[in-house]
């Protein structure tokens, strides 16, 4: 196991084009970090500088106690797990888990010790004799990891490992990784689009944007109290509501009892916050009218949403089946203790 530090890392292609402007991040030692952001944030790249793939432009690198910038992906004691498995097709699952071990020479009683205690962990002996082909892709992906496993490294890097995998099995599999690194230990850096696998597998949440980072924290840390408007509209499905506010307000008003800045500024809401209120409802610092434009039923609860006059969206979330109807206006509230201010540059306020 060993911590990982970025100081200063930077990436630039062709001269100018500055991929990753700067970053800095400490990533504790038995640490799950999860790199979270839209296509082409460059969590990828940050991900694949770490393990050595991609050059750094300038920065520091260290795992463990060694600066790595200069040393090759074999020598950083690192192991990857790919979104396409990288399994050779032609060997068995046995063959694949060993095959690194080979190459390094490890003494076969050594590699069949390690081989035996990854199968069993991932629940994989019973396919050690078949090739990959002969597998689905959930299993594929427990022997991918297994390859990682029998390594013995200092930490894992994860490449977006379940984009291939359907929704349900990628539950599974967000559980069994979740498990699997709380039982070994090992400092993992995991990369995703995804802000699900993001909030349910991070020990620490990194969101990614534009080639910076935007705000480091524990998941629920950046739900509850999001730095920027990007975050608080990337992490949270559905998405936080944003109200900028204008002198000539359009169907919603907020209590002079709610700090906010001098000038421009939004109010952000999110959705499991704001509550059907009667027109003249006197306990609410933060109060909306709107009309029913769809309606999703989503089992439990149902989000509604709603446009205001200028055609702006607000959606809210209500227990089980709403008995509302498209085209109803209805008025929602929500307390001070559950707004959200950020200033004219989208940064957080109170």
């Amino acid at each position: 196991m060993a911590q990982i530090t970025l100081n200063n890392v930077r990436k630039v292609y062709g001269g100018n084009i500055e991929a990753i402007k700067g970053v800095s991040l400490q990533i504790d030692d038995g640490e799950l970090v999860v790199l979270v952001g839209p296509s082409g944030c460059g969590k990828s790249t940050l991900l694949r500088m770490i393990a050595g793939l991609e050059s750094i432009s300038s920065g520091e690198i260290v795992i463990g106690n060694r600066t790595v910038n200069d040393l090759e992906p074999a020598e950083r004691d690192i192991a990857m797990v790919f979104q396409n498995y990288a399994l050779y097709p032609h060997m068995t699952v046995h063959q694949n888990l060993a095959y690194g071990l080979k190459n390094r020479n490890t003494p076969k009683d050594e590699i069949e010790r390690r081989i035996a205690i990854a199968a069993k962990t991932l629940e994989i002996e019973q396919y050690l004799h078949r090739k990959p082909r002969q597998l689905s892709g959930g299993q594929r992906q427990r022997v991918a990891m297994g390859r990682a496993i029998v390594r013995e490294p200092a930490a894992f890097l994860f490449d977006e490992p379940l984009s291939n995998l359907d929704a349900k099995l990628r539950g599974q599999m967000r559980i069994e990784i979740k498990r699997l690194q709380r039982s070994l230990g090992t400092t993992s850096v995991y990369v995703t689009h995804d802000q699900m696998e993001a909030m349910t597998l991070a020990d620490k949440l990194v969101v990614v944007n534009g080639g910076q980072i935007e705000q480091v924290g524990s998941p629920i840390e950046l739900y509850e109290k999001p730095a920027t408007t990007f975050v608080a509209t990337f992490i949270g499905s559905p998405s936080m509501n944003l109200l900028k506010h204008a002198e000539t307000l359009e169907g919603w008003s907020i209590s002079p009892n709610v700090p906010k800045p001098a000038g421009a500024f939004t109010i952000g809401i999110r959705p499991e916050d704001l509550v059907v209120s009667e027109p003249t409802a006197p306990d609410f610092d933060f109060t909306a009218k709107v009309r029913i434009d769809s309606i999703e039923l989503v089992g439990a609860e149902s989000y509604v949403h709603g446009k205001f006059s200028n055609g702006q969206d607000l959606v809210f979330r209500v227990p089980g089946r709403s008995v509302r109807q498209i085209d109803d206006h209805v008025t929602v509230g929500a307390l001070a203790k559950d707004l959200h201010v950020f200033d004219d540059r989208g940064k957080r306020v109170s």
